[in-house]
């Protein structure tokens, strides 16, 4: 996929076809903004195979996104070496070349790099501590991107959802139609988060360009303000769907535990993220989770 146009600088957006790569894309070409996406037709995994397409491009390329990953988290705990390649090994691949032709470069990462044990949000500079496959090898990615990239921007996100793919939202509103009564677990707390928040910020630090502002390079939090549990969050979708009349039926909503629900890894509890960092970094103010989820719901209803 390629959308090119006068002198405007080249964006490279690895991992277009996902959840956030999908947001991204259309961000980009609303704004009118030049980008290549990629998704699995160049093989990340394979550092000569990146740079032969970057050179391909007959122009430079002035920022790499990175929003490839491994995201099954339980059918990771059996499939650890293909997570590690991905999560891990391609993340430092993208890494080296964007130091390599003087590309910024902006990696998405996640909550799980956390035990999720605090009892507050986490900061950047917390002790990293996975409890999965998943987590280690995207904390694994963030040591990688550093190395081979001092000068790498890595996001650290939590309870995406989006327009596409497959997420807790979709699901949810799936499952309120077909079913009289769904599970929900009640014990892990965190800030879900829209996709086009997250979009909206990763292309305003690349418009830093030429504009005489920069935003230190390093790790950063990102989700919406503010925090729910799963089965709350549930609740919320629910009578919002009803309100807006997405959902017409009545599904009972029963809270469970983490011990009694299905799943090979273990999530971390309590996932919330410190956001000052970045507000403080970029002066942005980051909308609520309900403010969003009402804003994406009231979309899925005008569409």
């Amino acid at each position: 996929m390629a959308v090119l146009g006068g002198n405007k600088p080249l964006i490279w957006l690895i991992g277009c076809n996902g959840m956030l790569g999908r947001e991204l894309s259309l961000l980009l070409e609303s704004r009118g903004t030049p980008y290549i996406g990629t998704g699995r037709e160049v093989d990340i995994t394979d550092r000569g195979a990146l740079f032969s397409h970057a050179e391909a491009q007959g122009r430079a390329v002035s920022w790499i996104i990175n929003c490839a990953a491994y995201t099954a988290v339980d059918k990771a705990e059996g499939d650890a070496e293909n997570c590690r390649m991905i999560n891990t090994e391609a993340a430092g691949n993208i890494a080296c070349l964007a130091r390599s032709i003087g590309a910024g470069f902006v990696h998405i990462s996640t909550d799980y790099v956390f035990n999720g044990r605090e009892n507050r949000p986490y900061k950047e500079e917390d002790l990293t501590d996975p409890v999965g496959i998943y987590g280690l090898t995207k904390r694994d990615g963030e040591i990688r991107v550093l190395k081979e990239n001092a000068d790498a921007y890595i996001f650290r996100t939590s309870w995406l959802y989006g327009g596409y793919g497959g997420n807790f939202v979709h699901t949810m509103l799936r499952l309120m139609k077909e079913q009289e009564s769904v599970r929900v677990v009640d014990d892990q707390r965190g800030s879900p988060t829209w996709t086009r928040d997250l979009a909206e910020v990763i292309i305003a630090l690349t418009d830093l360009d030429g504009t005489g502002k920069t935003a230190p390079c390093g790790i950063y939090h990102f989700s919406s303000e503010g925090e729910i549990c799963w089965f709350n969050f549930a609740r919320e979708i629910q009578a919002r769907g009803r309100t807006l009349g997405i959902l017409a039926r009545e599904c009972e909503l029963i809270p469970c535990g983490s011990a009694g629900f299905p799943g090979s890894a273990k999530r971390p509890a309590y996932s919330v993220l410190d956001k000052t960092k970045i507000k403080t970094a970029m002066g942005i103010k980051i909308p609520s989770w309900d403010e969003s989820l009402c804003k994406f719901l009231s979309e899925k209803t005008n569409a």
